[in-house]
């Protein structure tokens, strides 16, 4: 990101030509503050909604009660496979720095963080209290929902990273999250947002239901892509039919591949983007 001057340095008026027909030409100084007022005005509107990705219908619910007594009841189950988790905890393994601080959204009592890494805070957010207390990783925790009111009351700047794991489906106003996480993000930080085909079928909105697997992706990439100051959404896919066995036509792979088609692996899917850039580490 390029560098914003508060203070941009003065015009030196010595310079300056003093016959007073000429001064008019010259135009520098105005080249000069009309970019720092561009960037301004780019740095003002990050974190904006640009626009609604989802029309009224597409944000309705087939249940329509609160969600707080829908997830009222713990419920201490994996709501994806070991591949996908395992997919999950690699990426994470991959993206999340050592000593980052990290907010769990629409979390739950397990975050699938590699046990291995230290980490100097986890902050989890659900709706069920009893399952963010089980999660061993949080060292806090908060309830709220989330469609009834999208504002998080943290600081801005707080986060390393925001994590969204398997739960996008059930936001009714998605723009204004995102927008909320992009503002506790750190510059540089990190929105990690995955999901496969698994899903509480009433609670899930419209335009997810009707979906396909890729309208799903593209919907998510658009979450980020109304939100001024996003990085452009990298997209990353694992399904079960894919393996590792390249170029590889023997009849063993091909039929390895067919009996993974039908064997109801979850598929693996995450959008990730950066607020204003992508960091590069050594």
């Amino acid at each position: 990101m390029l560098p914003i001057h508060s203070k941009p340095q003065p015009w030196n008026p010595s310079i300056a030509p003093t016959n007073p027909r000429t001064f008019k030409k010259i135009l520098p100084l105005r080249v000069s503050n009309t970019l720092n007022e561009n960037r301004e005005a780019n740095l003002s509107k990050a974190g904006t909604i640009k626009r609604l990705v989802l029309t009224n219908e597409g944000r309705t619910k087939l249940n329509m009660f609160p969600d707080r007594e829908f997830y009222a009841f713990p419920r201490f189950v994996n709501h994806v496979d070991d591949g996908f988790i395992a997919t999950l905890t690699d990426l994470y393994r991959e993206r999340l720095r050592p000593g980052s601080e990290i907010l769990d959204l629409m979390s739950s009592w397990i975050s699938h963080l590699p046990n291995e890494v230290v980490y100097k805070r986890v902050v989890g957010h659900g709706l069920n209290a009893q399952e963010l207390a089980r999660n061993s990783r949080m060292e806090y925790f908060f309830v709220k929902d989330l469609n009834q009111d999208q504002k998080l009351e943290i600081g801005g700047a707080s986060f390393d990273a925001v994590l969204c794991t398997v739960s996008v489906q059930y936001l009714q106003q998605p723009e204004k999250v995102f927008a909320e996480v992009f503002r506790v993000l750190r510059p540089g930080g990190v929105l990690i947002v995955s999901f496969s085909n698994r899903l509480f079928y009433e609670k899930a909105i419209s335009a997810w239901r009707d979906g396909t697997a890729y309208s799903r992706v593209q919907l998510v990439v658009q979450y980020f892509q109304c939100i001024e100051g996003f990085t452009a959404p990298e997209v990353i896919r694992k399904l079960p039919f894919a393996g590792n066995s390249g170029d590889d036509k023997s009849p063993f792979s091909w039929l390895m591949k067919w009996l993974k088609l039908f064997s109801g692996s979850d598929p693996f899917y995450a959008v990730i983007a950066y607020k204003n850039f992508k960091p590069v580490y050594d």
